[in-house]
């Protein structure tokens, strides 16, 4: 087993990242490596190539436009990228509905150029904002509006589609419904959980004439998804936080199947979580959910099985009469990692040196780097907009 940096390194040419997604969302390219074997496909096939019975989950998260561009007086501009809701609540579902006011830890591009005790200004489509710089070392932004209600409408009048850093152009009209699944809900993802980009309502018919389950979590992706690693241990990466939304409804769905796929690794974090929290409980019944990177790896005397944990969850949430949670997870599934919920994983083609390859290589094994191979040589489009992949090992 190795967790040297190196090891998760391929080559990438530049022209094999998808700069725009195609014309028609379901007819990109899909890798299907089961057991060991390798298959191309569509992924309008995908239905065909899923265990009978399968349970896949899916993350409803929303991208929210988190891209708001300010103007000085002097014409500089100083960009305020959103990453996570301080005021009036932490909870982001809360935050989006904020009423005229809101402060949000950011990333402010241009920095240098706001003094303090400056407000900008910015207008579009009615809505008027106003920014006030908090906190400069910690990137604490308030941010007051007039012309719409809510934090989520006013934002969607005034800020841009957040598109990854390795997509090098500006986003336009496409974007604000490609760079989005077609089942998106819940506001306030900073980045698009792209493993379900690919799916249609014709996928979704495929899927129900072949009985398999669907069924919806939230995790809403922060930029910290982009991060590299830069240690030369992967072990040793500072793993970012995100937070995340599961009911019981979805508890009570994984207790019925036993075959659950997970769409996109986003969707895999949420549910391997949740076993450990069900872990967390089980050791203390009034335990936070909250997840930390090194959780999984402590020493525990005996681990339960996926459906005692589960249930633990469960009934915590009963008898605090809850019917959905909020969490916070940092979960880093290195190899190793045994995976307790997760059978399969639709993905697509990550960056080199990413936590995301890290992640497939825990779940496969050093085949990874043979199905990476065998994309780039078949012609398969990469990252964000690229094509996507079914594990089943």
């Amino acid at each position: 087993m190795t967790f040297d940096l190196n090891d998760f390194v391929y080559d990438l040419p530049s022209d094999r990242i998808a700069a725009h997604p195609l014309p028609k969302r379901d007819q990109s390219k899909l890798l299907v490596y089961h057991q060991g074997q390798i298959r191309h496909e569509r992924f309008n096939n995908l239905a065909e190539n899923l265990p009978a019975k399968s349970l896949l989950v899916f993350n409803n998260t929303k991208v929210i436009p988190a891209r708001l561009l300010f103007k000085k007086d002097t014409g500089a501009d100083i960009e305020i990228f959103l990453l996570e809701p301080i005021s009036p609540s932490p909870i982001v579902a809360v935050a989006m509905q904020a009423e005229g006011k809101a402060v949000w830890r950011c990333t402010i591009g241009n920095l240098k150029k706001w003094k303090p005790g400056i407000r900008l200004h910015k207008s579009a489509g009615g809505v008027e904002m106003t920014a006030e710089l908090t906190d400069r070392e910690k990137g604490v932004v308030t941010l007051s509006w007039t012309g719409e209600k809510y934090f989520a409408s006013a934002i969607v009048k005034l800020g841009d589609v957040p598109l990854p850093p390795y997509i090098k152009r500006a986003a336009d009209a496409e974007d604000r419904e490609r760079y989005q699944t077609v089942y998106s809900r819940n506001d306030g993802a900073v980045a698009a959980p792209t493993a379900g980009l690919h799916f249609t309502e014709a996928v979704f018919e495929s899927l129900r004439h072949r009985a398999i389950d669907t069924d919806y979590v939230t995790l809403h992706v922060s930029a910290g998804t982009f991060q590299p690693i830069k240690t030369e241990s992967v072990r040793d990466h500072h793993m970012h936080s995100e937070q995340i939304t599961v009911t019981l409804a979805n508890i009570s769905a994984l207790l019925n199947n036993s075959t659950t796929i997970a769409v996109g690794t986003t969707s895999m974090r949420t549910l391997e979580s949740l076993y450990w929290y069900g872990v967390k409980l089980i050791h203390d019944p009034e335990a936070p959910f909250r997840i930390n990177q090194r959780d999984p790896y402590l020493n525990y005397p005996e681990l339960p099985s996926a459906q005692k944990s589960l249930n633990t969850v469960a009934d915590y949430m009963s008898r605090h009469s809850l019917d959905t949670i909020t969490g916070e997870t940092s979960i880093y599934i290195l190899p190793g990692y045994d995976f307790r919920i997760c059978r399969g994983l639709i993905t697509n083609f990550h960056q080199p040196g990413s936590t995301l390859i890290v992640l497939v290589a825990a779940f496969i094994g050093q085949d990874w780097r043979r199905i990476y191979t065998e994309a780039l040589e078949n012609g398969y489009r990469f990252l964000s907009y690229g094509d996507s992949s079914l594990l089943l090992p």
